[in-house]
Order: structure tokens, then C-alpha cells, then sequence
């Protein structure tokens, strides 16, 4: 076993000032949905050039009220990417709805939007396309796409909160598109997402769908006409979404340099298949580095590659398996080879460590240790 640090692939970095404004929250007594949840919800806002924004306890959360938002229900298609998160697939089958899987490319892993509209039926309610770090969907076509067929657009934006689409930030355009704030992502409030909306009708209505459902009626009673969820954030965590939003634009700075690091460095033979190549002005934000492993070409699996960064010290991830081969995703209809892009996906990822607490000394390592075992596993 290695003695260096343990490197893991994903960690947050939290500041000290935003560890005691979190003690200051906790001494205040108001723990959840005050000052600080308005806080975080303006600064969102103005983040997505004003548009609305209502913050939960976590993208899946987000995902699930904009269903609801957009009224999809039982009977209704959500036509989305089986290379994605299981919170697509997971929160589309618990509003009832029935997910229709396309596939999608090999490097940038966006949607095919020629699958998409060759997949949408009457029944079709909206499309839900995963953004990937280093490349978004075309925003363009897709809405333009939309339009034509009248169907909603719900983005998974969670990996690339800080990316631009013709020099404007995701969710500052679009449809309702959410946000993650998991420890995993480019920032954090520990726990949380948030969705942003087109009116403040859809907030109030978002209001009611993460809190149980409560409307307030003029005789200071309550009522429930729809069945909500119980998906309001605490200020504990507002005040470090707060603290980290600040401090975006450092993390992504840092996040980019550590990817040119690795297109410089990250060289093994046999060849993997890395990530879209950055561009000096793309505007694009960079929460992981995933590599395809050439395991044709190797004698070792995956996990045996897995297992042998972990013997030095170097941890890794998986994004992602393939949703339409889950047990659950089985249900609709697909079986191996029918998305045959998305499986190799599948197969071949690793994700190799990348957050804002790392060094350029740290991916020199994750490259050395890769070009070594790939050559030693070469056939």
C-alpha cells in the first residue's frame, strides 16, 4: 500500500469564515427557511441574470419538483440520456411518468438530438438532457426542438453550475433547469440544489411543492390541493451555499488549470479516450475528468485498474453506468446493445480525481500511476 496522501477523486474545500458563519447560523436559532435561504436564493438569482431560483434539499429534490411544475404525471414521456445519474430515471418513474432513453456521444457524452426527435410521440411532456463538464448540450437546437413540439425542457445541469452557452450562464436562459449542490460538485452546501424558474409564479408554486404542499389562505389556515414533498433547505446549509457561490469563480480557475494539467500530462499506451479538449474561451466549468479505458487492449479489468490507483493512494469514481441496463431502467423496453455509445460508456469510465483542493503535483501523480499500470496491463 502506498504511503502518500490519499488523494480522493471529489472533496470540497470550505473556508473558515464560511465553517464560523455557520456557527453564528446555529447560535441564531432560526435553523431553517429564513434569512439565509432568501440570501442564497437572491445571489442565485443574480447569478442567473434574475431569473427566479428556489433552493432544496438536493438536485433529485429539484428534479422531482419540476416534474410535478410541468405537470408530468402518469400516461406522460420524459424523453432523457440513459448516461446519466440515477436521479433522472428515479424521480421520472415516481411522478408516474415513463422514461425514454436515447444515447449519445462518445466524447462530450451530450444527447443525440437526432434520437430525441426521432423518439418524441404525443405522449412526449419534455426532455431532460444531463450536461456534461467540458461540453453542454446544444442549447440552440434543443429548445429549438422543443418549440417546434411544444414540450418542456428540464436541465440536469448539477455537474456544471458556472459553464456559459454563448457567453451566458447556464440557467440564466433556458427552461427550468436545477442545480447540485452534493460535496461532489463545484460547490457545496453540504446537501442542497436548487431550480430555476421562468416566473414567480412557478416559485410560489415551487414554495408549496417543497413544503408539503401548504398553500396560505387569507384566514391564516392551510390547505393542500396537490401532494408535495418536505424538500426545504436549512439556513445551516444557505449560509455555506452562500459562502461557496462567493467562491465559485476561484474554484472553477482552479478546477480549469488542474484540466490543461491533465491534457498535458495524461498520456498512456495503449490510448484512453479523454474528455472534449478545453478551448482557452469555451466558458466551460470542469466538475470531473473522466477517461474511457481501452480495456480491449489491456489484461487487467476496469476494477483491477480501479484497485491499483487505490493501492496508491489514489481514489477514483464511476460516472456513469448505464440507466437503461439498471434493473429498474430494464422495465422500458431496452436491453444490452440497444444504446450501444451510452453502454461502452458504461464499460470503459473512470473518473480520476479532480476538485479545487488538489495541486498540479497531485494530476502529475493520477498520470504517472495511470501510464504505469496501462503499460504494465498493455497486451
Amino acid at each position: 500500500m502506498s504511503t502518500d496522501r490519499y488523494l480522493k477523486f471529489a472533496a470540497p474545500v470550505l473556508d473558515e469564515a464560511t465553517i464560523a458563519g455557520v456557527a453564528d447560523v446555529l447560535r441564531s436559532g432560526q435553523l431553517t427557511s429564513g434569512p439565509w435561504v432568501r440570501r442564497f436564493e437572491d445571489a442565485l438569482s443574480a447569478f442567473c441574470d434574475g431569473r427566479p431560483v428556489r433552493v432544496l434539499t438536493s438536485a433529485t429534490a429539484a428534479i422531482e419538483v419540476a416534474l410535478q411544475l410541468a405537470g408530468i404525471g402518469p400516461g406522460d414521456e420524459v424523453i432523457t440520456p440513459a448516461q446519466s445519474f440515477f436521479t433522472v430515471l428515479n424521480m421520472i418513474v415516481k411522478v408516474g411518468a415513463t422514461p425514454v432513453f436515447v444515447d449519445c456521444d462518445l466524447v462530450t457524452r451530450n444527447l443525440d438530438l437526432r434520437q430525441v426527435e426521432a423518439a418524441i410521440t404525443p405522449k412526449t411532456k419534455a426532455i431532460m438532457p444531463t450536461h456534461w463538464p467540458g461540453s453542454l448540450v446544444d442549447l440552440d437546437a434543443l429548445y429549438a426542438l422543443a418549440r417546434r413540439h411544444g414540450i418542456r425542457v428540464i436541465e440536469d445541469a448539477a455537474l456544471v453550475i458556472g459553464s456559459r452557452w454563448k457567453g451566458r450562464r447556464v440557467g440564466a436562459i433556458g427552461d427550468l433547469v436545477s442545480f447540485s449542490f452534493h460535496p461532489n460538485k463545484n460547490m457545496t452546501s453540504v446537501e442542497g440544489g436548487a431550480l430555476v424558474l421562468n416566473s414567480d409564479d412557478e416559485a410560489k408554486r415551487v414554495e408549496a411543492l417543497r413544503f408539503h404542499g401548504i398553500t396560505h389562505l387569507p384566514d391564516r389556515t392551510r390547505d393542500v390541493a396537490f401532494p408535495g414533498g418536505k424538500f426545504n433547505l436549512a439556513d445551516v446549509f444557505a449560509r455555506i451555499g452562500c459562502g461557496q457561490l462567493e467562491q465559485l469563480p476561484d474554484f472553477l480557475a482552479i478546477r480549469r488549470a488542474l484540466v490543461d494539467r491533465y491534457f498535458e500530462r495524461f498520456a498512456t499506451d495503449p490510448a484512453c479516450v479523454l474528455p472534449p479538449h478545453p478551448q482557452s474561451d469555451d466558458g466551460q466549468s470542469w466538475n470531473m475528468f473522466s477517461v474511457l479505458l481501452p480495456l480491449a487492449r489491456l489484461t487487467i479489468t476496469r476494477r483491477q485498474f480501479r484497485d491499483a490507483l487505490e493501492a496508491r493512494a489514489i481514489g477514483t469514481g464511476v460516472s456513469y453506468e448505464a440507466l437503461h441496463l439498471c434493473t429498474l431502467g430494464r422495465r422500458y423496453g431496452h436491453g444490452d446493445g440497444s444504446l450501444p455509445v451510452t453502454e461502452r460508456i458504461a464499460r470503459e469510465t473512470v473518473t480520476l480525481p479532480l476538485h479545487a483542493a488538489m495541486t498540479v503535483a497531485d494530476v502529475d501523480r493520477v498520470c504517472a500511476a495511470a501510464a504505469e499500470i496501462l503499460a504494465a496491463a498493455r497486451r
